[in-house]
């Protein structure tokens, strides 16, 4: 017995410890069940408005609209199932015939399986034969996809042990419901109960595997019926459909009693259970989560840390989640139906209606069943059900307004996304699992679950107790006479003739399949590429460009600035000025615009930040004339030492130093900073360097800007000074990235650029660009099977076809934008923490951010770029297409020559000019700038002015001799060859094409000159008989 005697609870103690202050020391105990946060019942009442918490009630409204439309659903496929169930004795049964056998056709689940055809069949054994008989039921369709079909067959006498079975169909199903894929065929003895097996698995169709529509398949021994690959197709998919509860919804098998309603039900007595629980736990399992993560308390199993109240919300969210959902289930599983009679025994009285009872036949002992309830606790079942759904519904309603909706939203997608995952995911390879795990490890071929509604082992022919409901049963004649039946068999050029034309329908749907995926994914392409574009991205851009360059005035154009002098004042009498709100036009003072650039529309996030870096000074490599050199900047000559102000490595104690001033003479790197490496028109730069901040009113800057400009912080030995800014313009909800870059030459003078990147984070701005990006992502997947698909049968020719690559380029470019895109949406969430935390007064430098949207505009270019391109695979069948791909094919080898001379001649005078003209002209201040100079001139889009005040003899004669080598022979004895070849094709196309015309015209010709020289000859005699009187 437990007491509390001298034992008080302390101060410390909360939900997840108990602090226990005790006089005495004895043994005590602390609750290790975890209960719920309790609800505000005040504070939910009164603030209960719908608009406050619509995402809780949206999402209770649209899941119950979903569950409604399910059970619907649900209740119209559990009458298709109910109409393929039932034992069909065969119409061409005579009878006189007293010994029977069932015969169970099961139809895979592969696409198209099912057929339409008339299926024949003859069973063989060791001492007879049947005659060809017909499957065929009047009053259901058979031979459905994945369907199981039920036969009773009577033939005079026993046939002796099975042999084999011969089946085929007539093909006469249109389309694709000529073709029929068969599982396997269970033939039952219904004298002596012995059930044969035999194993197909192949298609009867002529357009698949081997083209044939008959089968002769022999009876299946124990090793057969043990094989892995049989027993996996035989199970595996009656596993999932059967025991996945949400997949069996869709696909439950039409034997199973446990209908698709109930399953329905189940589901969502499963989904708002585990919503209710989780989000009355939501709160304390975040809060126990965070402990973990101190490690206060928690279990440590290597680098993991689990709290134990974690283990305990875990256990309490299984336990109430699980027990009544599997109570449910089972409940429901185990109700009888009303009526229970065996399918086969009906069919048996419909055959012998007089046949009361089988005394020939040996009674089976029945197996004891287990635990049912009467056919009225479906009821019960159905009441249980709806009264924990609402329940949940009401309990989730309530804790929602206890969150709020911003957090009713969290809570949501990480309900959702736990649910997807295990319904998609996790619950299906369990199953897949456990099914190969019992395959490999208990294997039992005599375990048929799935023919449970057609084969029992306690049928027997006594119909004695069911009496009163058999003769209920409207009584209907169903043998017919086999002499009026007609047996259509195809011969082998039949089967061939039907195997060509099945085969042209199906590359004609394909076609037709291709040209409208491919339609709708060019749609969603074009759509998710250019919602991601900003429509005030240029005029943000155009702006910031003239606000800061200032190239409408002289002396402060950033763009002409050749000096560090003229630099200097362009920092001190522009720049500065503008990164601060001054005052109005009116001289009024800028209220609430604390942050905003002086252009009073974009807010400065942050401060701005000047970084430079620096070059050591070196020996010369020539000592001559001067020892010490200052080279250009490099990765290896980079300063990266401390300095006091001035450059110096003394302390100066007359001179006092604000903070900004001595960090600007301080090395400070990347990590500090935050950067990455600028590539720049002269060099690629570092991260790190000496870094000066905007910090302060705008009296205190330009004081700093001249006290630095009077220590010679920019001097000799300065490469490159970096102006970087972050703005947002909250009109237009865009960011933007500002990096002025000034690059000091050691040939003096400065080069000076700028670079304006806007940046939208948001990213989904609507549900129909969310929506297509899922689709789009099941596309990609989709293109990704087919592709994998060509190669293993293609192997190495794959890549030898254009439209592979093509394709490949689609699926690479699709799936790197995916990754680059989350990379993107991570880099989001920490510049909006950040910005959140700091409510924007912190530099945030956007130079990764703008580096990885830069990646993704790439990515998504080019994907837009082969998604155009394969617009004219779709295009082939087009006569203009065929003779463009046929011109190119037969003209590849001359192209490739002529490009190869052609090249050989560039390069050449790519050499001659950058030499000659290197110092002279800036077009030729590099390979690259040559090279778009001659490209420039072979399309006469050169200036020639340009290289003839080079030099005076050089210039025009090196123009002149490239006008005439390039632009006059090589193009010309292109443009002969190119002649040439269409001569040449236009031969070969007017003997294909012109030819017969021309004879035609000839032929016609000569008839007229005959029709002709006839009139003439009969005007000729008719004279002549006119001069005679006759």
């Amino acid at each position: 017995n437990w007491k509390s005697d001298g034992l008080i609870v302390g101060s410390l103690t909360n939900r997840y410890e108990t602090e226990c202050l005790s006089t005495h020391l004895t043994t005590f105990a602390g609750g290790f069940i975890v209960l719920p946060e309790p609800i505000n019942w005040s504070y939910v009442f009164a603030n209960a408005d719908f608009m406050k918490n619509i995402t809780v009630y949206l999402t209770m409204i649209f899941t119950s609209i979903i569950y409604i439309i399910l059970m619907i659903y649900a209740r119209f496929k559990d009458k298709k199932d109910f109409e393929k169930l039932g034992v069909t004795p065969l119409a061409d049964n005579n009878k006189s015939d007293q010994y029977l056998y069932q015969i169970l056709i099961f139809t895979g689940q592969r696409a198209n399986a099912g057929t339409e055809s008339k299926v024949y069949f003859v069973l063989s054994g060791d001492t007879d034969q049947t005659q060809i008989r017909l499957f065929s039921d009047p009053h259901r369709k058979i031979f459905q996809r994945g369907g199981i079909d039920s036969f009773i067959i009577a033939v005079p006498k026993s046939l002796g042990l099975p042999d084999y079975i011969r089946i085929w169909h007539d093909n006469s199903g249109v389309g694709s419901s000529a073709s029929w894929y068969l599982k396997y065929i269970i033939v039952r003895d219904l004298q002596s109960m012995d059930k044969f097996y035999f194993i197909c698995q192949q298609w009867l169709a002529v357009e698949k595997d081997d083209g044939r529509i008959e089968r002769t398949l022999p009876i299946a021994s124990e090793a057969e019926k043990q094989d892995f690959s049989y027993v996996l197709s035989k199970k595996a998919y009656h596993s999932v459909s059967d025991g996945h509860l949400w997949f069996s919804i869709f696909s439950r098998p039409p034997s199973n009693k446990f209908t698709r309603v109930q399953r329905c039900t189940c589901c969502f007595v499963l989904f708002f259970t585990s919503m209710l629980l989780n989000i009355m736990y939501y709160d304390l399992s975040n809060e126990a989560k965070a402990s973990s993560e101190t490690h206060s308390g928690a279990l440590s199993i290597g680098p993991f840390y689990i709290a134990p109240q974690q283990i305990g919300i875990g256990i309490m969210v299984e336990l109430f989640t699980l027990v009544p959902s599997l109570l449910i289930v089972q409940f429901f599983r185990r109700i009888r139906p009303r009526q229970q009679i065996s399918r086969l025994r009906e069919a048996l009285y419909k055959m012998k209606p007089s046949r009361k009872s089988s005394e020939d036949v040996p009674a089976i002992k029945k197996k004891q069943s287990s635990v049912t309830f009467p056919w009225w606790c479906l009821f019960i079942a159905y009441g249980l059900s709806m009264i924990i759904i609402a329940i949940s519904i009401f309990f989730i309603i309530v804790r929602g307004i206890e969150f709020g909706d911003v957090k009713t939203q969290q809570w949501l997608t990480s309900v959702l996304t736990g649910f997807f995952s295990s319904v998609i995911l996790t619950q299906p390879i369990k199953i897949i699992c456990l099914v190969i795990f019992f395959i490999c490890f208990c294997r039992n071929s005599n375990n048929e679950k799935e023919t449970s509604e057609y084969i029992n082992d306690d049928d027997e022919f006594n119909l004695s107790n069911d009496e009163e409901y058999l003769h209920s049963l409207e009584y209907h004649s169903i043998f017919s006479s086999q002499s009026g039946k007609s047996i259509n068999r195809l011969n082998e050029n039949e089967v061939i003739y039907a195997r060509n034309q099945r085969l042209k329908e199906i590359q004609m749907w394909a076609i037709i399949r291709e040209f409208l995926i491919y339609f709708i994914f060019a749609i969603l392409v074009f759509l998710i590429t250019y919602s991601n574009r900003e429509q005030h991205s240029f005029y943000q851009v155009n702006h910031l460009r003239v606000y800061f360059l200032n190239q409408r005035q002289t002396t402060v154009d950033y763009t002409k600035i050749n000096t560090i002098d003229e630099y200097w004042y362009w920092l001190e009498n522009s720049f500065v000025s503008n990164i601060r709100a001054q005052q109005w036009y009116n001289g009024d003072i800028p209220r609430n615009l604390n942050g905003f650039l002086n252009d009073k529309s974009n807010r400065l996030i942050g401060w701005a930040t000047m970084r430079q870096l620096r070059i050591k000074s070196g020996l010369c490599s020539s000592r001559r004339v001067i020892s010490i050199c200052k080279d250009s900047y490099s990765f290896f000559n980079e300063e990266t030492q401390l300095f006091q102000p001035g450059w110096t490595n003394q302390t100066i104690e007359d001179e006092v130093y604000s903070s900004s001033i001595i960090k600007a003479f301080n090395y400070s790197t990347s990590d500090e900073l935050n950067t990455y490496t600028y590539v720049g028109e002269f060099g690629t730069y570092r991260e790190g360097g000496y870094v000066y901040e905007f910090r302060g009113s705008l009296s205190d800057m330009k004081t700093n800007l001249s006290k630095l400009h009077q220590l010679n912080w920019i001097d000799e030995k300065t490469r490159a000074v970096f102006i970087q800014l972050t703005l947002y313009n909250p009109s237009v909800q865009l960011l933007t990235a500002v990096t002025l870059l000034a690059e000091f030459l050691p040939t003096g003078g400065v080069y000076t650029t700028a670079r304006f990147e806007p940046i939208n984070f948001y990213t989904f701005q609507s549900i129909l660009q969310l929506v297509s990006t899922i689709i789009y992502i099941f596309f990609i997947i989709y293109f990704i099977i087919i592709e994998i698909r060509l190669l293993l049968e293609l192997r190495l020719k794959y890549f030898r076809q254009f439209w592979s690559l093509i394709q490949l380029g689609i699926i690479g470019c699709s799936l790197g934008s995916i990754g680059v895109y989350f990379w993107r949406f991570q880099e989001t969430n920490r510049i909006s923490r950040l910005f959140e935390q700091t409510n924007g007064y912190i530099y945030i430098n956007l130079q990764l951010a703008v580096y990885v949207n830069d990646i993704l505009t790439f990515l998504l270019g080019y994907c837009c770029f082969f998604s155009m391109i394969k617009c004219l695979h779709l295009l082939r069948f087009n006569q203009q297409i065929c003779l463009f791909a046929e011109t190119l094919k037969y003209c590849a080898r001359a192209l490739i020559s002529f490009s190869l001379m052609f090249a050989i001649v560039f390069i050449a005078f790519l050499c001659l000019f950058y030499l000659l003209f290197v110092s002279k002209l800036s077009s030729c201040s590099s390979l690259l700038s040559t090279a778009q100079m001659l490209f420039e001139m072979t399309l006469m889009k050169f200036d020639a002015s340009q290289i003839y005040g080079a030099d005076a003899f050089l210039g025009p004669f090196c123009f002149t001799l490239f006008m005439f080598l390039v632009v006059f022979v090589c193009l010309s004895l292109k443009r002969l060859n190119q002649e040439e070849i269409q001569v040449e094709r236009d031969c070969r196309m007017r003997s294909q094409y012109v030819g017969p015309i021309e004879i035609f015209s000839d032929r016609i010709d000569q008839l007229l000159e005959a029709i002709d020289k006839i009139y003439i000859d009969q005007k000729i005699e008719s004279s002549r008989l006119d001069k005679a009187g006759l």
